[in-house]
């Protein structure tokens, strides 16, 4: 059984999400997907970040006609700050051994993993599933210690769009797949802009979560 979990803010929730999540699972054929929507950051403004519940709510309504997707609140229900192998370990210990998971992360984010608490350890627990980023480079993974340096090439490739989707074997045994996918045009940060102008935020959402911004005002959502 392959597992992908996708882990985020999800400050709302919008289309490219689920673009990402149907593009990953497609591509390296995974059984499930976990959503899964960080906690309240401390000191965030509600204008800047909609609480928990709320992003929970919406997660869940955009996934709902999607049946090999799942929303999972362990974040928002851990009290101290998330870490992601903790995430993974908690994830481990709820699945039957034998199960392949499968971080599901863009590049930037991944390029930043070696600042992260125990990098190694994540990265000998788990897989990767790494989403390509306009701004950033697949050959740049190259220069993290983890991965083989003959790889280079096919990262190349990738930035090239001479392929769409390579898989590389990391230095801790797991594998990473990388996936260059066409850029989306819609982020979270521009939808709540929109939002507190009073903008349409028409086509950037499922239809379902606009409906939920609209009718509890988030944001000041009308």
């Amino acid at each position: 059984m392959k597992v992908g979990f996708y882990g985020g803010a999800f400050n709302p929730i919008h289309r490219c999400h689920l673009v990402v999540a149907e593009t990953v699972q497609s591509r390296i054929g995974l059984d499930t997907v976990l959503f899964i929507p960080t906690g309240d950051p401390p000191h965030k403004p509600p204008d800047e970040f909609i609480p928990a519940a709320q992003r929970l709510e919406m997660v869940r309504l955009a996934i709902a006609g999607h049946p090999s997707f799942e929303l999972c609140d362990i974040e928002t229900r851990r009290r101290s700050k998330s870490y992601s192998i903790e995430t993974v370990r908690q994830l481990r210990r709820s699945y039957p051994a034998g199960t392949s998971l499968i971080f599901i992360i863009g590049l930037d984010a991944f390029l930043d993993l070696p600042s992260w608490k125990d990098p190694e350890a994540l990265l000998a627990e788990c897989d990767f599933a790494v989403v390509s980023r306009p701004t950033h480079r697949f050959a740049s993974i190259a220069s993290l210690s983890f991965l083989h340096s003959e790889d280079l090439p096919l990262l190349q490739q990738l930035d090239g769009r001479q392929r769409d989707t390579e898989s590389f074997r990391l230095r801790t045994g797991r594998t990473l797949w990388a996936l260059s996918i066409p850029p989306c045009e819609v982020s979270s940060q521009d939808v709540r802009k929109r939002l507190k102008h009073k903008e349409s935020i028409e086509n950037l959402l499922p239809p379902s979560v606009e409906s939920y911004i609209v009718k509890n005002h988030i944001l000041g959502g009308r």
